[in-house]
């Protein structure tokens, strides 16, 4: 009997460490898919704002809006090489402002107010039935609700099939 508590009491000391680790590693995450997007489960990427530009782009009414795209480091090792389609990890993050006219320039058009933040995301396993891309829209940083993110594929689907599905191409 005390052979049997001795082991108990190593195989406890042994395991509660590592499931105190697992808890804690896995704590931040549980609080995270509060901000993950339905249906991909793609969230906003730490340190995006420091990230390479790709492109600018303006949206006409009714947005009125100026948008970035920026990427993560595969995304524009991607993009210089020329390749597609794009490997897994690139992430691909459009930030997006409305027009303002600038105070102090009357023909410069500068960010106003921000709109949403959107990020795709490339692991051609995990999302495979979309072309190997998961999809994140955020206003405020919290996602938009499942039916804008029931958009994102079909849109990408139909107008860039022939680019990976990806829109943005590098600005020269």
């Amino acid at each position: 009997m005390i052979v049997l508590a001795v082991v108990l009491l190593v195989v406890l000391l042994t395991c509660v460490p590592y499931l105190v680790t697992i808890a804690s590693a896995e704590g931040p995450a549980a609080r995270d898919t509060a901000n993950a997007s339905p249906i991909f489960g793609v969230t906003i990427p730490p340190g995006y704002k420091q990230w390479e530009l790709i492109a600018p782009a303006e949206e006409a009414a009714p947005l009125d809006e100026l948008r970035a795209v920026v990427g993560n480091q595969t995304a524009i090792d991607a993009y210089q090489a020329g390749k597609l389609p794009f490997p897994d990890g690139t992430i691909l993050v459009k930030r997006a402002w409305k027009r303002k006219q600038s105070p102090e320039f009357a023909s410069a058009t500068i960010p106003g107010a921000a709109t949403t933040v959107q990020v795709m995301v490339k692991d051609s396993k995990k999302y495979a039935a979309t072309g190997g891309w998961g999809f994140g829209r955020f206003i405020n940083g919290k996602p938009v609700d499942e039916a804008q993110h029931r958009t994102c594929w079909g849109c990408h689907e139909a107008r860039a099939k022939s680019r990976d599905y990806v829109f943005t191409r590098l600005a020269p």
